[in-house]
């Protein structure tokens, strides 16, 4: 695993963002990925508030049933 061997970490999920004007996320539903909810439609950069990016859907595919504590160790 290319993380593993480069980083010294293994992923424990993956995370991807869908346009939600555009696409529903339907394939990510399919292919048992978990829903979290939306973003607010701002960019990284947006220090004056402009909400000028599209909302997008958050998605994730855990890699390990115990991710979460996983996620939480130092």
């Amino acid at each position: 695993m290319i993380g593993l061997a480069r980083y010294a970490y293994r992923p424990v999920l993956l995370e991807t963002f869908v346009e939600k004007p555009r696409f529903t996320g339907t394939c990510y539903q399919a292919a048992n990925w978990q829903y979290l909810g939306d973003t607010q439609g701002r960019g990284k950069l947006d220090t004056l508030h402009r909400h000028d990016q599209p909302i997008k859907s958050i998605w994730i595919y855990p890699l390990t049933h115990d991710f979460r504590q996983q996620l939480r160790k130092d």
